[in-house]
């Protein structure tokens, strides 16, 4: 039988590391190009760094999810034996299922707040061509909050399975 409490808990982290990367991608930094007219050169002017610091803040969290869920389900490969049939089949790909989303959430994530972090230095001497002001792509941080979402409901789903073929199982007499 599932763990009620560990499921609950499973499920704020996500929610709570979904929240933070959609208000990541909403947050990130965008810059513009600003004329220094005294010391006759363009820079690159960068609005607020908030976005990095919610995309770390989704990472720990959808870690701290995974990890919770592993300890639990002793990361599928230690404790006694699962009994033989559906569950421990679902148990098996979904535990697979499992660990790609959550790899792909937290590339997400993770390439998402080193992007967001780098601000260029470039400064230019009046002329037609401003300077790069390099910014992160949209929909970085979003593909990070999608795939959190599908590592939560992948968890669920793979813990309710494992925990569902670890009930079932009888030694032989």
């Amino acid at each position: 039988m599932a763990s009620k409490l560990l499921l609950i808990a499973i499920f704020i982290l996500d929610v709570i590391a979904f929240g933070l990367a959609v208000a990541a991608e909403q947050r990130r930094s965008t810059a513009r190009v600003v004329q220094d007219e005294e010391d006759n050169y363009n820079y690159c002017s960068y609005d607020s760094d908030i976005a990095t610091g919610l995309g770390t803040g989704a990472f720990l969290f959808v870690l701290c999810s995974q990890i919770l869920v592993m300890a639990a389900s002793r990361c599928f490969c230690c404790g006694k034996a699962l009994s033989p049939g559906g569950s421990r089949a679902w148990a098996v790909v979904l535990f697979f299922a499992c660990w790609v989303t959550f790899v792909v959430a937290e590339a997400c994530l993770l390439a998402g707040s080193v992007q967001n972090a780098y601000h260029t230095k470039y400064r230019t001497i009046f002329s037609n061509d401003p300077p790069s002001c390099e910014m992160l792509r949209k929909g970085v941080f979003g593909a990070g909050a999608a795939f959190v979402f599908f590592t939560g409901l992948l968890s669920q789903f793979y813990y309710a399975t494992y925990s569902k073929a670890r009930g079932e199982f009888q030694p032989y007499p």
